[in-house]
């Protein structure tokens, strides 16, 4: 592709990610608009919304993909991987703030990639309850959907906070709780 038709494809995807998130009934033409093509260029790419809809998912799924990867859930220790985990996946959070649920009902390939993402996250919370680092008491499913929670409001109520301050309080919270000792 050309460079400028990557970067309309960029801008499309990205105002696409924000505007779905926000309303999902808001049109091509205004996401075109908002990203500053013409909504037939949209359109020769993207025939129906749900199109567009599926390559935000799929540029999301790819992000995560990576985060996943160079978070090294497996090798690192696991204050170190959780950190890295969190600081890099608050920014593709925000990036690709639409709703992955929504896209696990619609594709079923897409939701497969995305399940077997989770999959590796629950065995990193499983590893590190296995390692002592969670309390024994709190079943690790509870813990990996404290991550999740986390990782949303971070990212979408606390959009000043920075990724690294995130992560600190993010690892902080899920490993030493909030309460008094």
């Amino acid at each position: 592709m050309r460079a400028d038709a990557v970067r309309n494809l960029d801008a499309v995807l990205r105002t696409g990610a924000r505007l779905l998130a926000d309303d999902p009934s808001t049109s091509i033409a205004t996401i075109a608009a908002e990203a500053g093509v013409d909504r037939r260029t949209v359109y020769r790419r993207f025939p129906t919304k749900e199109a567009l809809l599926a390559a935000i998912f799929q540029v999301k799924l790819d992000s995560a993909e990576r985060v996943l990867d160079t978070a090294r859930l497996v090798e690192a220790q696991v204050a170190v991987a959780l950190h890295r985990y969190v600081e890099d996946i608050i920014p593709v959070s925000r990036e690709w703030p639409v709703d992955v649920r929504r896209m696990m009902r619609a594709d079923p390939a897409a939701s497969a990639r995305r399940e077997e993402q989770s999959t590796r996250l629950d065995r990193f919370v499983q590893r590190a309850a296995d390692e002592g680092l969670l309390r024994a008491d709190v079943p690790a499913d509870w813990a990996r959907a404290m991550l999740d929670h986390l990782v949303d409001t971070a990212a979408h109520r606390f959009p000043l906070l920075d990724p690294p301050q995130a992560a600190d309080l993010i690892v902080d919270t899920l490993l030493n709780g909030v309460g008094r000792r």
